[in-house]
């Protein structure tokens, strides 16, 4: 097919993810909404061919017409020329996972458990495809995916039909489109499929997924259809014998050969999973016709010829076609029964031995998501299997030191012994704090940068280490951190910070001694105090408890005792010289004394004038 950059004008084409017979899947995308799809075109060798035609446009009819959360969405249809030839195609969802057929291949088979949830999931969607009133037609592994996140979506409706047109005549050629392994007895026989066709084939799907084989196998498609119309299935317990009577019979009812005797709705079969799953009673274990059917009581022995899609190096056996010999017909059918029934007991034989005798012991993987690692290796250690770690950086602190991914998936069959990996969350790519104590501060900042970190706070602090020499760190050196995270530095001042002691009580030369000891000067001041003891501190500045640096002042204030005081003595003192004096003169003293005692008397008039003069200021007390 030549490369088409655009289809339809709008879709991209990418790389081819997935072929079939009659179609190839690319992933695309749809320029117009940016989105990625798958694009499912029909194969240019299928071009020229009507039928092939036919059945791709009513795939895409059939799918667009159904909105469901397990099936597979179809958003666009339409048509392109290719090499010469109109091509038509299919936009689909496009869904990131795996087929069903790709995980039996590599894990084998499934526990019932999560069996039972794939089935549930495909029952839902054929529920609401039935009621849409159109039949699938081709439910096999291969056509059942998937997601990354474990969800089930159910694709390729390339064969399915309307119920409306199931009544229709159906042609040798054209009869039915299926696969040999999973096709229900009639459209092995050429009747027309309905709604239980496609149960009976979810029941050949639950039946693998549970043992992990098909319930019919054989060396040729036509000796796997007569064993559809023909055998009654194994059990599945009969290969497993951890699977439960009631997942048995709901099997076992799928699997009738008469349609009357199976699920007659996808919502039967679902509820009756679904009470497995809570280990209830189940409709099918009532049931007992759909386990002990016998095969002379099945439909006619009929393969319709054209019924399978052969390949052309199958056996297809002429008798078939010679419709005139009848006993040679009849030997020949005969022979392919004994044949195919001679396969399957030796298959039934081999596939008990593996499952139940000779076989290596089954472990089930659990799960083990969110698990610390120490957890997930002491439960694996309980399955019999072995761990393998491997980390992963993650940037989610709920992640970090957990398991987050397992390879293989949780429910996976192993060999008891396998190799389970673990993959636990990391921090990223952590970073060893370098060791700067003792370095300079410009020399540590360069190496902490340097280890992908950035510098902090710096905090100075006295210390007797030299000047910007680095104390410590916070976190210290050889914690392993995020990248880009800080470091905090703490880097020495070079002085020693000293604590003054109290020196209060002390002698002066104590007091002294104790600053000089300490690196500290002493500035003695002496003070007249009568009310401390001398020779002895009464004050100091600064006080005790301040930090000084070395050689720093401490004034310190000794008392001393006060000096004697002396007592003050009588002397003479000179008479002012602006009083008057005393002369001597005869008419004084007589007078005076005349006067003092003529004062009271009343003496002569010379001794009155010189007492009053005299008296005046001597003995004024006395005058009249």
């Amino acid at each position: 097919m030549n490369e088409l950059r655009l289809l339809g004008d709008r879709y991209e084409l990418g790389e081819v993810i997935g072929r079939g017979g009659m179609a190839e899947v690319r992933r695309g995308r749809d320029s117009r909404l940016g989105r990625i799809v798958a694009l499912k075109m029909l194969r240019v060798d299928h071009a020229s061919d009507a039928t092939f035609q036919a059945r791709f446009r009513r795939e895409a009819q059939s799918a667009a017409s159904l909105n469901h959360r397990n099936i597979v969405a179809v958003y666009d249809t339409g048509e392109d020329y290719v090499d010469g030839h109109r091509i038509p195609y299919i936009v689909m969802e496009y869904v990131e996972g795996h087929t069903l057929r790709e995980l039996l291949q590599e894990h084998q088979r499934f526990t019932p458990e999560r069996s039972i949830e794939i089935l549930v999931a495909t029952l839902d969607a054929l529920e609401y495809s039935h009621r849409a009133g159109i039949v699938h037609r081709d439910i096999k592994p291969g056509n059942i995916m998937i997601t990354s996140g474990g969800e089930v979506k159910v694709t390729d409706f390339g064969i399915a039909r309307s119920l409306a047109d199931t009544g229709m005549a159906l042609t040798q050629t054209a009869a039915v489109v299926g696969t040999a392994q999973y096709i229900s007895p009639e459209q092995a026989r050429g009747e027309q499929a309905d709604a239980r066709s496609d149960l009976y084939a979810s029941g050949c799907v639950l039946y693998e997924l549970l043992t992990g084989r098909p319930p019919f196998i054989g060396e040729s498609l036509v000796s796997v259809a007569v064993s559809h119309v023909r055998e009654q299935a194994t059990p599945p317990s009969a290969l497993d014998p951890n699977i439960t009577p009631e997942l048995d019979a709901i099997v076992m009812k799928s699997l009738a050969k008469d349609r009357l005797h199976r699920y007659q709705s996808a919502y039967e079969m679902r509820t009756d999973l679904e009470r497995a799953a809570a280990g209830l009673p189940v409709a099918a274990a009532a049931d007992t016709s759909a386990a002990t059917q016998l095969i002379a009581n099945a439909a006619p022995a009929t393969v319709a010829a054209g019924a399978l899609p052969l390949d052309d190096d199958t056996p297809y056996p002429d008798e078939y076609e010679d419709d005139e010999d009848d006993e040679r017909k009849g030997f020949s059918w005969w022979a392919v029964v004994l044949g195919a029934l001679a396969v399957l007991a030796i298959a039934g034989l081999i596939g008990y031995l593996v499952f139940n005798s000779g076989g290596t012991a089954q472990a089930t993987v659990p799960n083990l998501v969110g698990m610390t690692q120490e957890e997930a290796t002491a439960r694996l250690a309980d399955e019999n299997l072995e761990p393998s770690v491997e980390t992963e950086a993650t940037d989610d602190p709920n992640q970090i030191d957990t398991v987050i991914r397992q390879e293989p998936r949780p429910a996976t069959q192993l060999d008891e012994g396998s190799t389970v990996t673990l993959v636990v969350g990391v921090a990223p790519d952590m970073v060893t704090v370098p060791s700067v104590v003792g370095v300079q501060l410009e020399d540590a900042e360069a190496d902490i940068e340097a280890a992908g970190l950035q510098r902090g706070n710096v905090t100075r602090q006295d210390n007797e280490a030299p000047a910007g020499e680095v104390l410590s760190t916070e976190p210290a050196g050889g914690t392993a951190v995020a990248p880009n995270s800080s470091v905090d530095i703490v880097v020495s001042t070079g002085e020693v910070a000293i604590l003054v002691p109290n020196l209060i009580g002390q002698s002066a030369d104590a007091a002294t001694n104790a600053l000089d000891r300490l690196g500290l000067r002493a500035d003695v001041r002496r003070q007249e105090t009568a009310d401390q003891p001398e020779g002895n501190v009464f004050r100091q500045e600064p006080g005790e408890g301040e930090e000084l640096q070395e050689g720093d002042t401490v004034i310190i204030y000794v008392a001393e005792a006060p000096a004697p005081t002396e007592e003050p003595t009588e002397t003479e003192t000179e008479t002012p010289t602006d009083e008057p004096t005393e002369t001597e003169t005869p008419g004084t003293d007589s007078g005076a004394e005349g006067g003092t005692e003529t004062g009271g008397d009343a003496g002569t008039d010379a001794g009155t004038d010189s007492g009053n003069e005299t008296g005046g200021d001597g003995g004024g007390v006395l005058g009249p």
